[in-house]
């Protein structure tokens, strides 16, 4: 039986990077594997993220966010982080065979070092330490990670064989990238810039969020950056158009994509109608997910129970793989 689990932060409202990069794959993955955790990672949020005004809303909107995407609570485990204790009790035994120089070289760490004004509290030290129990606390054989993130996996393996090396054992699972494409898609800001959508980013006109009205999503594509044109036949896109021709392919018909590929290539193109269509078909792919979420985020005692549930599934695996790993260590005095 093959285990996959993978989370996001509830940092802020969820784009299309989001749902094509990650919840579109979940929604994928509770039909194709056996045993699926899809957590919604509010522990590691507090790294950046400590409002406790802010973060309830966040973590509400997370949920019902996964669940209007696709996510079946009958198919896959859907839980909240600090909802399975059993992860932190992890997070603490690996943290002792995490060592301090390998976490201080961690990319993430680093850029958030050279950042002006940001604190470095240890929990943004050990956040390998944290991802790497979200995943062995469920012995997951498979994770779907960005390339942002495969350091980070990297990591997880590496504690979880000195973990076994060091008592001898093959317990714990060393975890596995996966991703259904050979190609992590990537879907770019509207500015131009080639730069990833983003939650924080603080110019909302540069993402299409998933609960954005029609009216806003209309309004960003006509703004959306693009170029002068081709100059001659068959030109490189530049990445302000590449980033347009992305987003068609994800969400507009393939003749219609067909059509305006053929209008760049022979330098007729007009980005005025590629961003009028490109603008409706996006509100019709994104209309009903954005009517769900309003209509889930409506009924606060489904999305609870949905994470009641998810919690009781996860606490058991997490159970199974703690008590293992107690016993192995010897943390079994008077039995």
């Amino acid at each position: 039986m093959q285990t996959v689990l993978s989370g996001s932060r509830p940092t802020g409202l969820f784009h299309l990077g989001n749902y094509f990069g990650a919840i579109a794959n979940y929604v994928k993955m509770q039909d194709d594997f056996d045993n699926c955790y899809f957590f919604i990672a509010d522990y590691h949020s507090f790294t950046t993220h400590t409002d406790p005004l802010v973060l309830p809303q966040h973590v509400k909107r997370a949920m019902a966010t996964y669940l209007a995407c696709g996510l079946d609570p009958n198919k896959a485990s859907v839980y909240v982080q600090s909802d399975v204790p059993e992860i932190p009790e992890l997070y603490l035994l690996l943290a002792m065979f995490a060592n301090k120089g390998e976490l201080e070289k961690c990319t993430t760490f680093k850029e958030k070092a050279r950042q002006k004004g940001q604190t470095l509290n240890a929990g943004l030290l050990t956040y390998p330490v944290l991802m790497a129990a979200d995943i062995l606390v469920h012995r997951a054989h498979k994770v779907p990670v960005g390339k942002d993130q495969m350091q980070h996996l990297e990591m997880a393996r590496n504690f979880a064989q000195r973990f076994n090396h060091h008592y001898d054992t093959d317990f714990l699972v060393l975890p596995e990238a996966f991703s259904y494409t050979e190609e992590l898609i990537k879907i770019l800001s509207l500015d131009g810039t080639g730069s990833k959508m983003s939650k924080s980013d603080n110019n909302v006109n540069n993402a299409v969020f998933l609960t954005d009205t029609d009216e806003a999503i209309l309004k960003k594509l006509k703004k959306a950056t693009a170029d002068a044109g081709p100059q001659e036949p068959n030109a490189q896109k530049s990445d302000a158009v590449q980033g347009l021709f992305n987003l068609m392919q994800l969400v507009s018909k393939p003749e219609t994509l067909a059509e305006f590929e053929a209008a760049y290539n022979d330098c007729s193109i007009r980005y005025g109608d590629l961003k009028v269509q490109l603008g409706k078909d996006m509100v019709d792919y994104v209309g009903p997910i954005r009517d769900k979420i309003a209509e889930l985020e409506s009924k606060p005692s489904y999305l609870k129970e949905v994470a009641a549930a998810g919690a009781e599934t996860a606490r058991k695996s997490g159970r199974e793989t703690l008590d293992g790993v107690r016993e192995i260590m010897g943390i079994n005095y008077f039995a």
